[in-house]
């Protein structure tokens, strides 16, 4: 085994950690560090399978953008009080019901796929890919953009009212 398969398997491990402490977590504010964890391994493993595109907008959308109003909905939303905003885990019989079989499925499909391995990277059998993308996210797709955007700005002004909650006098 190289260097390259151990770092691999390493952020593969690093990323099912994470999940699961994601999963398994009672306090909001944990949960939101392994989320970011998880996101950031994930980006790890694109970089190394000569995705560096979809690394870089990993980071900037996920564990940017997304993380930053997941801690601010946090930190308005919490109660000022003593004890931290805590998560109770219901219903986990029925999420085991659903989970398993769908892992059981997920890993099937994993090994019926025929996973080509790169010699080169793809970014240099075609420079202009990147240039493409590009173009294609701020022309035709820029409305989902747009709309993301507006989507976590209603997010974070909802936090923010929920937050300062007044309490009406009679």
């Amino acid at each position: 085994m190289n260097l390259y398969s151990i770092t691999f398997y390493l952020f593969g491990f690093l990323a099912g950690i994470a999940a699961l402490a994601l999963t398994f977590s009672k306090n909001v504010f944990y949960s939101a560090v392994y989320l970011m964890i998880c996101l950031l391994s994930l980006a790890a493993i694109y970089v190394l399978a000569f995705a560096e595109f979809v690394a870089v907008t990993q980071i900037l959308v996920y564990a940017g953008g997304i993380m930053v109003v997941i801690v601010f909905g946090i930190m308005l939303t919490a109660k000022l009080g003593t004890k931290p905003l805590e998560v109770t885990h219901a219903n986990i019989l029925s999420g085991l019901i659903l989970t398993i079989p769908l892992f059981i499925l997920l890993c099937f499909f994993i090994t019926q796929e025929n996973f080509e391995t790169f010699t080169k990277n793809p970014i240099e059998q075609n420079p202009k890919a990147i240039e493409r993308i590009g173009i294609n996210l701020m022309t035709e797709y820029v409305l989902a953009f747009e709309v993301a955007g507006i989507l976590l700005l209603i997010t974070l002004i909802g936090a923010a009212v929920i937050a300062s909650h007044k309490i009406k006098e009679v």
